[in-house]
């Protein structure tokens, strides 16, 4: 579906916190307007800035959660007002794998494939960490031993 023809759903709400959890409230009305299940894919947009996420049930509520990197990006807490666009998200997650672990994965096709086949959270814990390497050694050396667990079939 083109991304003009994609169910949304917009509303006004507050952010919700418990502890270090933030959260979006989603409203039945906006679960109805979606009409892809009760946890749906989507793209949220709040005051304007943009994630993926996946609507979730936590306490009997719908729920998006705002994670700590979206809070450092946006500058939002517990309680602040905003305004939500969720769109059905339509097609699965892309992790953007850098060229130096693609080159490494495309030497042996059977770490490719398996990584190719890792979920999008494993597949972005793999490339986050390499990508926190403060060092070039640091990076590779992560490289190497992503692809070694590969090679023995590890996920992690």
């Amino acid at each position: 579906m083109p991304k003009s023809e994609r169910a949304t759903a917009a509303f006004d709400t507050t952010v919700n916190a418990l502890g270090n959890n933030t959260g979006i409230v989603v409203p039945d009305a906006a679960i109805v307007e979606l009409g892809a299940g009760k946890r749906p894919e989507v793209v949220v947009n709040v005051n304007g800035y943009e994630y993926r996420n996946t609507i979730g049930v936590m306490g009997g509520k719908s729920m998006v959660s705002i994670s700590s990197a979206v809070r450092t990006a946006t500058g939002l807490t517990g309680g602040d007002s905003i305004h939500v666009e969720l769109a059905v998200a339509d097609g699965p997650r892309e992790v953007d794998v850098p060229v130096d672990l693609a080159e490494a994965l495309d030497a042996e096709p059977q770490t490719k494939a398996f990584f190719a086949n890792l979920s999008n959270s494993l597949q972005r814990y793999h490339v986050d960490n390499i990508n926190a390497a403060k060092s070039d050694e640091t990076r590779q050396r992560r490289i190497g031993g992503a692809v070694d667990l590969f090679r023995e079939g590890k996920q992690r």
